[in-house]
């Protein structure tokens, strides 16, 4: 049996959040880097900056997050009022219908997720077991929203990476234990460093927000 680990056992300086003054750099070095970037204050601020960007109607899909689960998003966009990728996704077999589910996760309209770390010089550090959400964040979608909690601001890429396996991957592998039953991995990573104008959304609240 795995035992739990809390937070407050990790890395206690990867779950520091930023200064206001540290996240409206980096701020500016995202919108410098291509990525459109709204800083806001809450977690309420970042759930109506992420609706307001989401016609409604609109097909989207929800990469497995901590940060949207504690902002009810997920719950929000499967309500009746969009097109929810997910619930398509799990309808299918795994064994028959593989080609036909990577095709509904890596194409939507909108993909919705989070990063792992965000570099002071504006580039986004995301990690997958499986990489279900990395074909679409990295081209497949037609727009990409990140919400990005305070606490993921890191000076470089290789604490970026230090904050992955040392912080978020015992974690996760936690949640992943509890949720589905099996072990997590860092098995695939991306790293956007730029992006052309227009595709790639974050948000980024002030306050600490997943993990």
């Amino acid at each position: 049996m795995t035992a739990f680990i809390s937070e407050t056992q990790l890395h206690s300086g990867f779950a520091e959040p930023a200064t206001p003054v540290q996240l409206e750099a980096v701020a500016r070095a995202l919108e410098a880097n291509g990525f459109a970037t709204q800083l806001v204050e809450t977690a309420q601020d970042a759930k109506r900056a992420v609706l307001d960007l989401i016609p409604l109607g609109s097909e989207v899909h929800t990469g497995s997050s901590t940060t949207l689960e504690t902002l009810g998003l997920p719950q929000e966009l499967e309500s009746g009022r969009y097109d929810p990728a997910r619930p398509k996704y799990l309808k299918l077999d795994r064994r028959t219908q593989m080609a036909e589910m990577r095709k509904v996760v890596s194409t939507p309209a909108f993909m919705l997720t989070s990063a792992a770390a965000v570099t002071e010089s504006g580039s986004l550090v995301l990690a997958s077991a499986t990489g279900s959400q990395i074909g679409a964040v990295s081209f497949g979608a037609n727009a990409v929203i990140l919400v990005i909690g305070a606490q993921k601001i890191v000076r470089d890429l290789d604490e970026a990476l230090r904050r992955v396996e040392e912080y978020c991957f015992p974690l996760e592998d936690q949640r992943a234990l509890r949720v589905y039953g099996q072990h997590s991995g860092i098995n695939k990573l991306l790293v956007l460093n730029k992006e052309s104008p227009g595709r790639i959304h974050v948000v980024l609240v002030k306050e600490p927000l997943g993990f």
